[in-house]
């Protein structure tokens, strides 16, 4: 029982030296690690980052990873602590074979910065297998006639651990004749050799059945048994011979199964069954038999396995050649196998960036090893992407390369890239394989959302409805997702008179433009804003347009008349000289329309008159004239009725009534229109007295101004004879009175204008009018801007 507790004891204490001698790192060397064999998952080996002298928060943000060629996932890494842990159980015979030592090397990979380590486990092997042999029994026919010292081939025994645990010695069963003595392969392998210890006899011992014992190395040692079956026969005294002891030839490890390795040959001089030679793979190794098989009467050896230049470079054989007395010989075959390119490159990913940030700026996308289980040439490799993308490769140790964006990327332009690595090597031929990868770009708000136009110009018919539509604006924006998306509003505008918000409004969304209230075009006939449009990126981007909101004119304004006006108060009269000729002016409807353009094309029209024909209305600028001639018989008042209508679709009018006195000076008496009711006499006969008043008051204004302006100018020209009015004792030069169109008409007019002297009464003679030639029939637009105006002063 105690030693059994010293056993465990010691088990634990190599257990515990194994994992906590585990590092050495100086200068270049890797970091090295110890573990024992069927150690238990989850054992610790060591505290990287106490081996790497960084803490276990640095070494958890550098983005620690266990990396190995074959993939192996037989170590365990806690990033937050840094402890490296066994992640499964470890058997160093299916690892390793009979390699020794067992080396498994992995890397530990930093990410940021970019960083490798190199690292090595060693597995220690334990004694956990027993010596075996092939054959249970021995089968060995020896001569009588051996002598002493005389040596037989056993059959050796397969321990599959290393080290001082493999197979060491080899004991036979105590007894008379033989011995055993132990020989070493060159191989790191041992086989027995029995010795004769004194002549045999076959009469008095025709068979010997000795147990051959095959034990190792290890602590308790571990054994193995066969029974070893020895005929004893008639005497054979040539054994067979090879005629070489040595055999090398280097095979392809690309030939085919079956083809000849190589063709041994013996000889024997007996004859007869002592002569006939059979041959056979002797103490060989599973591997072996499993690869090569040899003919047992020509010698020729061949392949039974495909061979593997990567696995096993190097194949030792022992054939022996056997007669039929039980002599035999033997001779040792070295089977070298040569590499060809038969191994394509192996591209192992470590890590792979996606998304990445467009306009960020030199970033690693991936991190990856290649590499090919070839030899020379044939292992040498060439790493290439294609050379229109904006990725560069970068060339790191123990063939580690980094795949890193060369420029900012943008997302506008390509919004994925596809990347082919091929990576070639220079065997013959060569070999190559392709690695794709998908890199996709982010987006970044970069880009500002663009209008359509940059300025939009909208017309609205005046008189809408409420929350029309009038028009739309639109932005685009090269980015997508959140940072695409759009919003529309309002930018402050910098007129103080113009309200905006109680005229339009904008959808957010999709940029429609409504007009909250209705529009009036004689009161606004064009506004303008700006519209902006913003992302909702972060930080958002913007830009703004010029919108222009034009009116458009309805025909919903009457014409308003001017002159003479309607507002109830004494009618306006207008005078005319019965001398007028035919075509003289009377007077001139002036009127305005609110509309613009066709509709505030104004036409006038008489619609009504007291004595038709007398008078007609100039259907472009509302003149009134005389038709012909005027006479005695003539009635002295007239009342005219006018219709001014616009061109607007469809037309809108208003009419004026004109009052027409036809009087022979200014001395004739005002008298009241026949037309006045009743019931207004006493109103219309006051009105008749102001008038009579005012035309008065004018007319003694007139007579004196136009007295001054003939005595200076017939002081002046009192010599000149050309003068055309003459009064008593002297004459007057003739003199053209101006009355400009300041009043009711649209242009000057001149009249020859006499003061006549013995006449008994101070009045006007009213003599031809000299008229300029008339204008076109133009639509009269101006607004007379005098409030008063005066009548009957068409001289």
């Amino acid at each position: 029982m105690e030693a059994r507790v010293d056993r465990v004891e010691q088990k634990r204490q190599v257990l515990f030296l194994c994992v906590f001698l585990g590092m050495s790192w100086a200068g270049a060397k890797p970091l090295r690690y110890f573990a024992v064999e069927e150690t238990d998952r989850g054992t610790f080996l060591a505290n990287l980052a106490n081996d790497l002298g960084l803490g276990a928060g640095e070494l958890s943000a550098r983005g620690p990873r266990i990396v190995s060629d074959e993939n192996v996932r037989f170590l365990l890494l806690n990033a937050f602590t840094g402890d490296l842990l066994l992640n499964e159980k470890l058997d160093r015979e299916e690892l390793c074979g009979p390699t020794e030592p067992c080396v498994l090397p992995f890397q530990l990979l930093l990410e940021k910065p970019f960083q490798i380590f190199h690292a090595e486990l060693w597995v220690r092997d334990i004694n956990d297998h027993s010596p075996a042999f092939l054959d249970r029994e021995i089968p060995l026919k020896i001569l009588e006639s051996a002598t002493p010292g005389a040596a037989f081939l056993l059959e050796s025994a397969q321990d599959s651990d290393v080290g001082a645990n493999s197979l060491s010695n080899y004991t036979i069963s105590p007894n008379a004749y033989f011995h055993i003595n132990v020989h070493d392969s060159g191989e790191e392998n041992i086989y027995p050799e029995l010795v004769l210890d004194r002549m045999l006899d076959r009469e008095e011992i025709p068979e010997l059945s000795l147990t051959l014992t095959a034990l190792d190395g290890g602590s308790p040692p571990r054994s193995g048994t066969a029974l070893v079956r020895i005929l004893v026969v008639d005497i054979n005294d040539n054994a067979p011979e090879f005629l070489q002891s040595l055999y090398k030839v280097q095979v392809p490890e690309n030939s085919p199964v079956g083809s000849l390795v190589v063709a041994v040959s013996a000889r024997d001089s007996d004859t007869g069954s002592n002569g006939e030679i059979v041959y056979a793979i002797f103490h060989a190794t599973e591997r072996i038999l499993k690869t090569f098989q040899i003919n047992s009467t020509s010698g020729n050896l061949h392949l039974k396995g495909e061979l593997n230049y990567e696995a096993i470079q190097t194949y030792t054989l022992t054939i022996q050649a056997k007669d039929g007395g039980g002599l035999s010989g033997k001779c040792t075959v070295v089977v070298e196998v040569t590499d060809i390119n038969d191994n394509t490159p192996e591209l192992l990913l470590s890590s792979l960036t996606s998304p990445v940030a467009e306009n960020s700026p030199e970033t690693v996308v991936a991190v990856f090893r290649i590499r090919d289980r070839d030899s020379g040439n044939n292992g040498k490799m060439i790493c290439s992407i294609q050379d229109d993308l904006p990725f560069v490769l970068k060339a790191s140790v123990d063939n580690f390369y980094t795949l890193a964006t060369d420029k900012p990327l943008d997302r506008e332009r390509n919004t994925e890239y596809n990347i082919t690595i091929t990576v070639t090597d220079l065997g013959t031929p060569s070999l190559k394989t392709e690695h794709s990868i998908t890199v996709q770009v982010s987006d970044v708000n970069d880009n500002a959302p663009a209008f359509t136009q940059s300025s939009y110009t909208l017309f609205v018919r005046e008189n809408n409805s409420p929350a029309l539509h009038i028009g739309s604006v639109s932005a685009t924006d090269r980015d997508s997702g959140t940072n695409a998306q759009v919003t529309y509003s309002l930018l402050p505008t910098h007129d103080p008179h113009l309200a905006l918000a109680s005229l339009v409004s904008i959808n957010a969304d999709s940029g429609h433009l409504f007009a909250l209230r209705s529009l009036d075009y004689e009161a606004l006939r064009a506004f303008e804003f700006r519209v902006g449009a913003a992302d909702r990126g972060s930080p958002a981007l913007s830009s703004d347009a010029l919108v222009r909101v034009v009116l458009v004119d309805d025909n919903d304004n009457a014409p308003f008349v001017l002159y003479p006006l309607q507002n109830g108060s004494a009618p306006c009269t207008e005078l005319l000289p019965r001398q007028a000729e035919a075509g003289s002016l009377v007077t001139k409807v002036v009127a305005v329309d609110g509309d613009s353009g066709q509709n505030a094309w104004l036409s006038y029209q008489l619609l009504k008159a007291t004595e038709p024909g007398l008078f007609g209305v100039w259907a472009h600028n509302g003149e009134v004239r005389t038709a012909r001639l005027l006479s005695e018989r003539d009635a002295a008042r007239h009342r005219l009725l006018v219709l001014v209508k616009d061109n607007g679709e469809p037309p809108l009018s208003a009419t004026v009534t004109l009052h027409v006195l036809l009087v022979d000076g200014f001395s004739q008496p005002y008298l009241p229109l026949p037309e006045a009711a009743p019931e207004r006499a006493q109103a219309d006969s006051l009105t008749v007295y102001l008038v009579i008043a005012l035309a008065s008051v004018t007319s003694l204004f007139l007579f004196s101004v136009l007295l001054l302006v003939a005595v200076r100018l017939c002081r002046r020209r009192r010599a000149a004879s050309e003068g055309r009015c003459s009064v008593p004792g002297g004459r007057f030069p003739g003199h053209l009175v101006d009355v400009s169109g300041t009043g009711t008409l649209s242009q000057s007019y001149q009249y020859e204008v006499c003061l006549m002297g013995g006449s008994g009464t101070n009045e006007f003679k009213f003599l031809k009018p000299i008229i300029p030639s008339l204008p076109p029939h133009n639509t009269v637009r101006e607004v007379e801007e005098n409030p008063s105006f005066k009548n009957n002063l068409s001289f």
